[in-house]
């Protein structure tokens, strides 16, 4: 089997009449690819752990991870359509998504219901610091858009951790 060899991180910028500075645009886009990716990952993720949850809490949890899946799942259109609306290419594959999300691999199954909690705890909690980030990113660099979308997930976001950390509290 031949050895991938890693995929070059270069923008290309489609015609546009948009009048963001092609260097922010570039930067936007890159920086969204970055969170496209990581979306894409963090909502497999958690409908791995909706489709493998077992125990007695199996259909609170059940229903509650497929919940934080389906709001994580309008961000990846949202978030794909950003970069695409700055005339960049959204890479929303599942390999590039595996090559570009920063999220550690889900845990093997079988698990308990507190380390699906643990796990997808993590993960909210990475993905939501990267959001911060990227809010602080995208306002250094004029474009408020995009940071109105990044402020956008970083609430929605924030709840869902919150939901799921109520539910570790005092489990044994």
């Amino acid at each position: 089997m031949p050895v991938k060899q890693p995929e070059q991180q270069t923008h290309r910028s489609l015609s546009t009449r948009n009048d963001i500075p092609v260097a922010t645009r570039s930067a936007c886009c890159q920086l969204l690819n970055i969170t496209l990716a990581t979306t894409l990952d963090l909502w497999t993720q958690l409908k791995q752990a909706h489709w493998n949850v077992k125990g007695q809490r199996f259909y609170q949890l059940h229903l509650l991870f497929d919940e934080i899946a389906n709001t994580t799942y309008e961000y990846i259109d949202m978030v794909a359509e950003r970069i695409t609306a700055l005339s960049g290419i959204a890479n929303g594959t599942v390999h590039q998504s595996a090559r570009s999300s920063f999220l550690p691999e889900y845990p093997n199954i079988p698990v308990s219901e507190k380390e699906h909690l643990e796990a997808i705890a993590d993960r909210l909690a990475a993905y939501v610091k990267h959001v911060r980030e990227a809010i602080a990113k995208t306002d250094e660099l004029d474009d408020q858009a995009s940071n109105d979308l990044y402020i956008e997930i970083a609430r929605a976001i924030d709840q869902k951790l919150w939901f799921i950390e109520a539910h570790l509290q005092n489990i044994d």
